[in-house]
């Protein structure tokens, strides 16, 4: 029976062993009952590797990677000669992964030190990779100057200032692209949103009251004049977990307006970067858009201000992260202990049925940071239990500890059992921590059929390699 907590969105399965193909990888299945990653089984994967665990479908994110390349330059060719495409690898980074990155032909936007010694460490060129970040270091700003890092993108006045200086003391030029803010109000939660005015990232577009030019403007001027900068770009980002294009296509529109404004001072504007941020199915109230019909649509949008506005068409490049990682991950959990309250609504008392994982919001923080929404499955058997309306939560010591708000999950789940949730991919391993002192999962990725650990289960000893008097 439908539940009346329910929120609008969800429905009662007409079959709980379902599995939604915009939400699992590609290589997601069941198989005599039994939730399959290409081939291999959940049940063998605990096993093996443990509970929790996350997975990596290695051949979805590679098509997904690949499909962005192949995409955005078809849609940009003709319009702005190729298409650049930086894996945002805040989303998911490890060694391999980079590696994968680099084999199919994208380049790495980085946002800390760590993420760029990631990087390099699996062979990346420094001419291909990115260094993002609002406050980065002097050592950070440093290894980026001193290994000719492609771009360093830079957010406010002051630290442009210090990237001069510190180049001219390395006596190596730096190549900064400036991030600026369109003022652009993105659809999505306010924790995601980066390309209105009042938060921390980027330079403003709109001058200051009394002041005649923008911080944008003025960083342009200097990094066109100072001594030791190679201007490469200007770069925006609207935003996460984005379904509508309005807003990318009101951010092209700014930033290339700008561009304009430059170009008619003798500044010309070599690279315009316009993000990434795009959505991904986590339930089925999602309704991402496939890259070809991002990249179609904002290439006929550009197309069209570019000739409005009489200038040559920058080289594009974005910086996709979530949707490449995300669909092609999940993870799996084992049931412990279930149990049924009941709650009040309208009058009314309606059961609500809780069950608790060996994971939570340790292996992912997103619905505690975001509510974020997550679905699950049933995944060690196929039940023919009623539908119960339910609730995942973790082990650890936070009411607020819900792995999945609101699904349907067989009545008879129960302890022993394995759940899936899918599209994990992005933003729980790297979100991940040791609250409670829980052992963060191993990642397994399987690639045509094989699985291998790519990161290692952590054990107890971990927990001490840091302990200085023991």
């Amino acid at each position: 029976m439908h539940s009346p907590l329910a929120p609008a969105w969800l429905s009662l399965p007409d079959d709980t062993a379902g599995l939604n193909a915009k939400i699992f990888s590609s290589g997601v299945a069941r198989n005599a009952g039994q939730v399959t990653i290409q081939g291999i089984g959940v049940t063998e994967l605990v096993e093996q590797f443990g509970s929790p665990l996350w997975v990596i479908d290695e051949n979805d994110f590679r098509a997904r990677a690949r499909n962005y390349v192949d995409a955005f330059n078809t849609a940009f060719e003709p319009l702005c000669g190729g298409v650049d495409v930086f894996y945002a690898s805040k989303a998911l980074l490890t060694v391999q992964i980079a590696k994968w990155v680099n084999e199919e032909g994208l380049r790495i936007d980085t946002a800390s030190g760590g993420e760029m010694a990631i990087a390099l460490r699996a062979g990346t060129a420094p001419a291909h990779i990115g260094l993002h970040g609002n406050n980065k270091s002097d050592e950070e700003l440093h290894t980026a100057i001193s290994r000719q890092i492609g771009r360093i993108v830079v957010d406010s006045l002051p630290e442009l200032y210090r990237v001069e200086t510190m180049a001219a003391r390395l006596r190596q030029p730096a190549n900064v692209m400036l991030r600026l803010t369109p003022g652009v109000d993105a659809s999505t939660h306010q924790h995601i949103a980066t390309a209105h005015e009042d938060q921390k990232f980027g330079l403003t577009m709109t001058p200051a009251p009394g002041a005649e030019t923008s911080s944008a403007y003025q960083a342009v001027r200097f990094a066109d004049e100072a001594a030791h900068l190679n201007l490469v770009g200007l770069h925006s980002h609207i935003g996460s977990q984005i379904f509508d294009s309005a807003g990318f296509e009101t951010a092209a529109t700014r930033m290339l307006e700008f561009i304009a404004v430059l170009a008619a001072e003798d500044i010309a504007i070599a690279e315009l970067d316009i993000g990434g941020g795009y959505g991904i199915a986590y339930t089925e109230a999602d309704h991402p858009v496939e890259p070809a019909v991002i990249a179609r649509n904002l290439a006929a949008h550009m197309t069209t201000e570019i000739d409005r506005l009489g200038i040559r068409c920058p080289r594009i490049s974005i910086e996709p992260g979530r949707s490449i990682a995300g669909p092609a991950g999940l993870t799996i959990y084992t049931v412990g202990t279930t149990k049924t309250v009941w709650v009040e609504h309208e009058g009314q008392h309606y059961p609500r049925r809780y069950v608790a994982v060996d994971g939570g919001m340790s292996d992912n923080p997103r619905p505690v940071l975001y509510d974020a929404d997550y679905t699950a499955v049933l995944a060690n058997r196929v039940s023919d239990a009623d539908a119960v309306f339910s609730r995942v939560v973790g082990k650890h010591c936070e009411s607020g500890d819900i792995v999945v708000n609101t699904v349907y999950l067989p009545e008879d789940t129960d302890h022993g059992d394995l759940l899936v949730v899918p599209a994990t991919g992005a933003y729980g391993h790297v979100m991940s921590s040791n609250y409670n002192m829980l052992l963060r999962p191993a990642i397994v990725a399987i690639k045509d059929g094989q699985a291998r650990e790519i990161i290692r289960r952590e054990t107890y000893d971990d927990l001490f390699a840091r302990e200085v008097d023991l």
